[in-house]
Parts: C-alpha cells; sequence; structure tokens
C-alpha cells in the first residue's frame, strides 16, 4: 500500500502551481524548514526573507521523508 499520508496536491488553490514543476507536493505549503539552514535551493531578499519558490526538496516525491530527516536532525 502507498503511504498517502506523504503526498497531497490541492489543485483547486488559487496560487497552485506555485513553483515551476510538475506534481508538486502541497502537503508542505508552508515549509517546516523555513527557518532552518535546509539545504534546498533558495535566495535571500532584499527585506531579507527567503525567496524558496526553485525549490524541491519538500516538495518532491521524497518530501516527506528528507523534512522528517532534517526536523530529526536538529
Amino acid at each position: 500500500m502507498e503511504p498517502s499520508h506523504k503526498f497531497f496536491a490541492n489543485r483547486s488553490c488559487a496560487y497552485y502551481p506555485c513553483h515551476d514543476f510538475p506534481d508538486v507536493n502541497c502537503l508542505f505549503c508552508y515549509c517546516p524548514l523555513y527557518h532552518l539552514d535546509c539545504g534546498g535551493e533558495f535566495a535571500i531578499l532584499d527585506n531579507g526573507l527567503k525567496d524558496c519558490s526553485r525549490c524541491r526538496l519538500p516538495h518532491g516525491p521524497d518530501g516527506w521523508d528528507r523534512v522528517m530527516a532534517r526536523l530529526k536532525a536538529r
């Protein structure tokens, strides 16, 4: 049986798709790694915020496992 708790796509969201790659996993719409040195692809904007729109780390097929591993490593 597939672990269905690891993937969710909210195609009815007004912002979907928020990333420019197919099969976006919306489970981590707000990334729980945002305030960490996450290891994902991001840029720091002039106002100090992260622009994570190019990051696939939490949104790919192995996103759940990667996020859980990073949170446990803290």
